[in-house]
This record gives structure tokens, sequence and C-alpha cells, in this order.
């Protein structure tokens, strides 16, 4: 009896524990589920839609990526609000900052006789040291002012690329500033002459990558002019500038107007330069041409501030008195006159008047005739000669005669002088007058010789020039320019077009003398920028056959650096079936189509006195629109009937 009541009363208790086990999971079911669902309705209600809830039993966790750390802390405030506090458990991350937008990264560099200074922000990609380590190559240790700065973020795209060309073009360019940005460089520089200016616009244009914009601002300052000359003559061969200088634009477009009043017809320039005596300059000039012009004719040479007036033959005393003294009086100050009318001889019967001749022929031949005065004379004249046109070059005909006229050995040597500024042409020495005439392959060159006889005999001399430009004596002008170097690859292009063995990249044997004469129009371009495209028909796959496109234009460029030809200004690229020049539904357009083509890369410079206003330089692509043929494109035919592509 005892026993059972033992039983009964353990039986009791172990039902109970069971029971308030099942309530209590029940509880702590409800609680949790409540504190959840609350908790994730608050969050919801507050647009912070990342956090996630669960809890379990009395602590709520809150997990999930938060944007920033304000919406991590926002979301835990909220879920205290709902909960004890206490009971919440943080589970939550921020957002990786890796994705945050790197900073602008870009570059300042000045180099001028100091040294070079460098500015800026780079990505540690670019290894700063290195960088520092090739303006101290360029500029000298401790010559580097450094102030470059390094973030540890990925280099945006054409970074490097930026940065690697305007350090080369750094190098180049001794005064200059170059600013770097992710695919943009922009160059100020002050070059020494023209003719430096345009070799570097050259090299420049020809080494910057396809895919940079680059900004080209290279002045060349003016020169110095001296002596600062002006030579205005009016005779039987019409109106015409020996030499014409001026220290500014107004004053040069004032002279030539008056010039042209006076007569003087064809387009004239005046070269604009430094070392005018006076601000007057343009004003002496209009002056001096105009009453040059109611005399009738002769010359006037302004030679710095001296004035000098040689009328024609056979003009009328009072006239030329009347002349002179108006232009005297009309000359502005610190210019001085000295005019002269020449006296006519009788030379009737005298078949013996002095002369010499030197005659330089297409060859560079040097012929001597006529008078000198003596033995040293000769000889002197002959090395001085083979000197100018070389040793071997020169032929002595001239004869002695010991009554030629005071300074005649100076006029020779001064007239060889200016003979040499002329590809051929003849140079006739009297005791009246100095000839020069000729064809020339410099520009500028009548006011060179103009300028060396003034100093070389007197202001008063009396000489002429008939000096023509031409430009195919000129060695820069007749460099090959960039659009003709396209359209003679092209020219050849169409009479052999390049061919590949079906289906692949590889070119046919075929095509090896095609590509010789393509080498051979590039040797002599020099640095041009070619992209060298691939194109195809539109049958098979796109993006196959743009793979295709790549590995052919890919093959020519490298055929062509087999010859030895510099491509560092060169690139290839593959456009497949998206530049159709012909219909694709027939046989012809889709030969058509296959093809590779030389494209020339564009580029245009600013060229201005200030940095203001610069447009960008951007390098362009000819376009190759349907219908139309591409610049210095091919088929790229093979053979096989069923080959596509």
């Amino acid at each position: 009896m005892r026993l059972s009541s033992l039983l009964i009363v353990s039986a009791t208790f172990i039902v109970a524990a069971i029971l308030s086990v099942i309530t209590a999971g029940f509880s702590v079911a409800l609680i949790e589920s409540a504190s959840r669902s609350s908790v994730k309705s608050e969050l919801d209600k507050g647009g912070l839609f990342w956090a996630e809830v669960y809890a379990e039993g009395l602590q709520v966790f809150v997990t999930g990526i938060a944007p920033t750390e304000a919406a991590r802390f926002n979301a835990l405030s909220t879920a205290g609000r709902v909960v004890d506090a206490a009971r919440v458990i943080d589970n939550m991350q921020v957002e990786s900052t890796a994705g945050i937008a790197p900073p602008q990264f870009s570059v300042e560099i000045l180099r001028n006789d100091s040294g070079i200074s460098i500015i800026g922000l780079i990505p540690e990609s670019s290894d700063r040291d290195d960088v520092i380590d090739e303006l101290n190559d360029i500029a000298g240790r401790n010559n580097v002012a450094d102030f470059l700065e390094a973030a540890r973020y990925d280099a945006p795209k054409a970074w490097n690329a930026s940065l690697s060309y305007a350090l080369k073009a750094l190098e180049m360019l001794p005064r200059s500033k170059i600013s770097v940005q992710a695919g943009q460089v922009s160059i100020t520089a002050i070059s020494d002459s023209s003719e430096e200016q345009r070799k570097l616009e050259s090299k420049l244009n020809a080494r910057a990558p396809a895919d940079l914009r680059v900004t080209l601002n290279i002045t060349a300052p003016r020169p110095v002019i001296t002596p600062f000359i002006l030579r205005f003559l009016m005779d039987e061969s019409g109106a015409r500038f020996d030499a014409c200088s001026a220290d500014t634009e107004e004053a040069r477009d004032l002279i030539i107007e008056t010039a042209k009043t006076s007569g003087l017809e064809g387009n004239w320039n005046c070269i604009i330069g430094l070392g005018v005596p006076s601000p007057t300059w343009g004003k002496a000039g209009e002056v001096a041409i105009s009453h040059l012009s109611k005399l009738g004719g002769g010359s006037i040479t302004i030679s710095d501030a001296d004035v000098s007036l040689v009328a024609l033959p056979g003009t009328e005393q009072s006239k030329f008195d009347r002349v002179v003294g108006d232009l005297e009086a009309a000359l502005p100050e610190v210019f001085s006159l000295r005019a002269t009318l020449p006296i006519i001889e009788d030379t009737e019967g005298d078949s013996g008047v002095p002369e010499l001749q030197a005659t330089l022929s297409p060859e560079g031949l040097l012929q001597l005739r006529g008078r000198l005065s003596s033995d040293l004379h000769r000889t002197t004249t002959e090395h001085y000669a083979q000197a100018r046109f070389g040793s071997d070059r020169v032929y002595m005909a001239a004869r002695l005669d010991e009554k030629l006229p005071m300074g005649w050995q100076v006029r020779v040597l001064a007239g060889l002088d200016a003979l040499a500024f002329v590809h051929h042409g003849s140079l006739t020495i009297t005791p009246e007058m100095l000839t020069v005439s000729g064809r020339t392959g410099r520009q500028g060159a009548n006011s060179e010789i103009a300028r060396l006889l003034t100093q070389k005999l007197g202001r008063d001399a009396q000489f002429s020039i008939g000096v023509v430009y031409d430009e195919a004596l000129d060695p820069i002008a007749q460099l090959p320019t960039p659009e003709k170097c396209e359209a003679d690859i092209q020219a050849i292009l169409t009479e052999n077009k390049l061919i590949f063995e079906p289906g692949s990249g590889t070119l046919d044997a075929s095509a090896g003398k095609t590509l010789d004469a393509i080498a051979e129009v590039l040797r002599a371009c020099g640095e041009i920028r070619l992209e060298i495209q691939g194109h195809t028909d539109s049958q098979g796959r796109e993006e196959m056959n743009r793979q295709l496109s790549q590995t052919r234009a890919q093959s020519v460029l490298i055929a062509l650096q087999d010859r030895r030809l510099l491509t560092s200004s060169f690139s290839a690229k593959g456009y497949g079936e998206t530049a159709p020049i012909a219909d694709n539904d027939t046989e012809d357009g889709r030969n058509a189509n296959r093809r590779i083509a030389f494209v020339l890369l564009k580029t245009e410079n600013t060229q201005s006195d200030t940095s203001e206003n610069q447009d960008d330089v951007e390098h362009t692509h000819d376009s190759v629109a349907e219908g139309q043929n591409s610049p210095a494109s091919a088929d790229a035919e093979e053979t096989g009937e069923n080959d596509q592509n």
C-alpha cells in the first residue's frame, strides 16, 4: 500500500515536469516568433530591407550587410525600440569599402632649365619610385621636386598608358608643362624654332596610343632678326620684296598693303620677329615704300634705322630731289636717309666692263668665269668656293685683271655666300650691281640673302635678288603627308589584294609582294599613326567573325614587323562584320566585305600663343560607312568552295 502511493506521487511529478517542459517550449517559440516578426516589421517600415532577423530564446539576432555604418546603427536602434536593447545581438556587417569609387588620379609635370617638378596623385600600381627614377634620369639627380602621392586603388583604364606617354614626351620637351589624367594628356611647350615645332608635333602625334586624347600646344618664339631689314624694289620686272621684316602683325599688314598699292602683286608675307630698332618700324616702311612709288621706281632698303634709297638710272634730278626731301621729312625719328641717283655712264665702244659670273648647276657643280684681281684673290676665291660647295665640285676659269674696282674681292666672297642659299642658279658681279638668281627649297631665302648682303657690303650696296622658292626642292615639304601615305597604300591594295588561307588568320604566300610594297611606302612615311583593321562578311557567328578579323589584322602587323619596319605607332583591331561596305546577300558583296584596311588615325593640334581656350585633341578613325570604300582597304580573299569569311 505504501509502495503504490509512492509510485503514484512519482508519476504525478514526472507528468507535471513533462507538461512544464512542453508548455515552456511553446512559450519560447511564441516569444521568439513574436519578437522576430515585430522587429522585422519595424525594420521594413524604416526601409531597412537588407536586414534579416532571427530569435533564439529571449535574444534577437540582427544580420545582413549594411550599406553604411550609419545604416547598421539605425537597424540596431530600431530593433532596440521593439524589444529590450539588451536582448538585441548585432551580427551585421558593413559593405566592403573596396567598392567605393577611387579618387581622381592626375599629375602635373613642369620642366624647365632648373629641373622638373611633379605633383599629383597616382595609384600604387604605377610604382611611384619608378616614376621618380625616370624623372631623375631626365633631369639629373637632385633636380626633381617631388610632390607626388600614391593611393591604394586600382589604376583606371588607360592610366598607365597615359603616364608612360607623358614621361616619353617630357624627355623630348626641355621647356614644357604636361597634365595627365586617365586617357588624356595635355602638353604645353616651347620649341626653339618653327622647324623644331613641326618635328615635335609629328613625333608626339605618331607616338600617342590610339585610345589617348592628346592636346598639343607647342609654340615657337619669334626669331631675332639682325639686322632688322626691309628691302622693296620697283623696276621693269615689277614691284617685289627682296626682304621684309616686321615687329607686329599690324606693322606687317600696313607694309604689305602699302606695297600692294604701289604695284605689288601676288601673295607676300613679312617675317615677324624681334630686334626692331623702333616701334615706328611699320610707319617707316609705309612712308619709304609710298615715296619710292612716287619716284617711279628703284629700291628702298631699311636696315635697322638706316634707310637707303636708290633711284632708277635716268630719273629726273628735280623729281629725285623733291621726293627725297619729302621722304626725309616724313620718316619717323631715329631713321636716317641716304639717297642715291645713279649716273648713266657712256660705255659705248667699251667691251671691257669687268664682270664675274658663277653658275651653280642642279647637280651642284659650280663654274667661275670672269675677272679676279690677282693670283692670291683667285686662289682665295677657289678655296672659299670649295669650302662652300665641295672640293671636287668647283671649276675655276677666271682670268686676272689688275684694274678691278676696290672692294671687288669682298663682293665676290659675299656673292658666293648668297649663292649657297640656292639649289641651282647664278651669280653676276659688275662694278655697279651684284645679282643673285635661281631656285631654292628654302623658305625665306630672299630675306636671308638680302640681310647677308647688307651686312657684308653695307646699306648702300646695289644688289638684285631673283631667287624663287620651289616646293619640289624643299626636303621637308617633299616628305609624304600621312594622307598621301594612306592613299598610296590603298592604291597598292586596289591592285593586289591581301589573301588569307581559308578560314584562318594565316596570310597566303602570294601576299608577300603586296606587303613588301606596303612596307616600302611606310618606311618612307616615317612615324604615322595607322590602324590595321580586319573585316569579315556576315556569315557565321558574330563573335567568331570578330576573332577571325582580329587575328588577320594582327597577322598583317606581325608581317610588317618581320620586314624590319617600326610599328610602334601602328595598332591592329578586328571589327568582324560590323562595318560592311557592300551587300552581304551577294557573293561579290561578301567578297568585298572580307578585307584588310589601313586607316589613318587623325589628330588635330592647337597652336596659339596662350594656353587658354584649347580644344582637346581627339584621335578619330575614318568612318567606314555602308556603301563606301574604306581608306586603304583590300579584300581579304580566301580560296576554297565552302569557306565562309
